[in-house]
């Protein structure tokens, strides 16, 4: 209501009336209880717990990716930046949010194992949330936590130019931003 910032999630449109949220794991739980709040009556949320989610980023990223997974290529070969799509059970999305190209696979957690040893053998080489930080940092995306939260407005952080004031669409915090 304060026009602070409560999650970077990410929303991709898959259909009119049906959407995939990434939520952050650390605010997975709030971000769920706000939207419940929020929700109509003749919305539902799905919590996907059952997922599990591999990011691959860098400047050979989707060329190991398809090498691993060929499967994925057809699915994702024409992916624009900031789109997703279905791939059997898998998603993959080409967000791109560590400021690298590259993909996001969200998969049933069950092959989550196989899926990451299979893309080791391609040449993927793992790294840990410091050097994805590090990534975002020289990109300058900001990260939530860090470079903003719930007391955080987006014009403070530089993210103002996401936020639509002069639309006629009313959204939670939009008289205080205004």
């Amino acid at each position: 209501e304060d026009g602070g910032i409560l999650d970077d999630l990410i929303v991709y449109l898959l259909a009119a009336d049906r959407y995939r949220m990434v939520v952050n794991a650390a605010t997975a739980d709030s971000d769920l209880a706000w939207l419940e709040r929020l929700r109509p009556p003749d919305a539902r949320l799905r919590p996907r717990r059952d997922l599990a989610m591999l990011a691959v980023q860098g400047p050979h990223a989707r060329e190991k990716c398809w090498t691993a997974l060929p499967e994925l290529r057809a699915a994702s070969e024409q992916l624009a930046t900031f789109a997703g799509a279905a791939a059997g059970d898998a998603f993959i999305a080409r967000t791109g949010y560590t400021g690298e190209d590259g993909y996001e696979l969200m998969l049933p957690a069950a092959r989550a194992s196989g899926t990451w040893q299979r893309l080791l053998a391609a040449g993927v080489r793992p790294c840990g949330l410091g050097a994805r930080d590090t990534l975002r940092l020289e990109a300058g995306l900001n990260l939530y936590g860090q470079d903003m939260d719930a007391t955080v407005t987006p014009a403070e952080c530089g993210l103002g130019w996401t936020v639509d004031l002069a639309a006629p669409r009313d959204f939670v915090g939009k008289a205080a931003l205004a």
